[in-house]
C-alpha cells in the first residue's frame, strides 16, 4: 500500500514597503487548491502601507513578523528559522506562484524529492508576460548545472527544510545562489515537474547593482566549482551573453 504524500510546505514572504506588488504575491499564495500549507510573512517595518495590506490577510497569513531586519538575507532567515514545514518555498513580495493549482501539480509530480523545480515566467514592470527566463531550467538539475549561471530562479525550487542551512550574510545580493547551491550539493532526489511554477518580477536589486552581484556569484561559483573551472566557465557565460545582446540588437533593428 502506497504512503500516502501530503507534505506540509512553508512559504516564506519576505518584503519592506512594497505596497505596489505585495497584495499580488499574498493573494497567490492563499489562493492556493493544496491546503497544507504554512504561510509566513517577514515585514521589516514597512511605512507605506504595507503593513496595512497584510493585516488584511491577516486570518489566511500564518505569521506575519513587522521589525526592522539586517536586509533581505537575515529577514528570509528569520522564516527559515520559524518555518516548521517539511519543505520550504520563498515567494517574496512582487513575484508570484503561477497558478491556483500549481503547488498540488508540483507534489503530484513525484513523491518524497528533496528538491522540486521548474519554469519561471518573467513579468515587466507593467506585469505583462516577457515569457520564459532566458535560462532555459535543465532537464535534470544537479550542482553543475548553475555552473554557467543561475539555471532556476529561486522562486522556482521547492526544498526539503532538513537539507537547508541559514542564508550566508557575507552575500548582500547572491546569497540565495550559495543556498540553492548548499542544499543541491546535499541531495539525493531532484524532481523536474516540467511546468511553469512561478512568475518573477523583473528589475530586482541585484539588476541594480549588477556588477556587486556578478563578483558576488563570482565567489560562490569559485568556492562548489574550483579556481580554473569557474575562470573558463566565466569566459563561456561572457560569450553566451555576448551571442544573445547580439541577436537581440537584430531582432530589435
Amino acid at each position: 500500500m502506497e504512503t500516502a504524500f501530503n507534505p506540509k510546505l512553508s512559504v516564506i514572504t519576505v518584503v519592506y514597503n512594497n505596497a505596489q506588488h505585495i497584495e499580488r504575491t499574498v493573494k497567490s499564495v492563499i489562493s492556493q487548491s493544496y491546503k497544507n500549507i504554512e504561510y509566513l510573512v517577514i515585514d521589516g517595518a514597512s511605512t507605506d502601507g504595507t503593513l496595512e495590506i497584510l493585516q488584511k490577510y491577516q486570518k489566511q497569513i500564518h505569521l506575519l513578523i513587522s521589525e526592522p531586519d539586517q536586509g533581505i538575507y537575515d529577514a528570509m532567515n528569520k522564516g527559515l528559522d520559524l518555518a516548521t514545514g517539511d519543505y520550504v518555498l520563498f515567494m517574496n513580495s512582487g513575484d508570484e506562484i503561477f497558478a491556483a493549482d500549481t503547488i498540488e501539480k508540483v507534489f503530484k509530480s513525484q513523491a518524497f524529492a528533496d528538491i522540486y523545480y521548474g519554469e519561471t515566467e518573467m513579468l515587466n514592470e507593467q506585469l505583462q508576460s516577457e515569457g520564459r527566463r532566458r535560462h532555459q531550467v535543465p532537464e535534470n538539475l544537479n550542482l553543475n548545472s548553475f555552473k554557467y549561471g543561475m539555471s532556476v530562479s529561486h522562486q522556482a525550487i521547492y526544498i526539503k527544510k532538513s537539507i537547508t542551512q541559514p542564508y550566508n550574510l557575507n552575500y548582500q545580493l547572491s546569497a540565495d545562489i550559495d543556498w540553492i547551491l548548499a542544499a543541491l550539493s546535499k541531495a539525493e532526489s531532484i524532481a523536474n515537474t516540467h511546468q511553469y511554477v512561478a512568475k518573477y518580477l523583473m528589475g530586482g536589486l541585484s539588476k541594480k547593482k549588477h556588477r556587486q552581484s556578478l563578483l558576488e556569484r563570482y565567489q560562490i561559483f569559485k568556492k562548489y566549482y574550483g579556481f580554473l573551472p569557474n575562470l573558463f566557465n566565466h569566459f563561456i557565460i561572457a560569450l553566451r551573453l555576448g551571442i544573445y545582446w547580439i541577436k537581440n540588437q537584430k531582432t530589435n533593428d
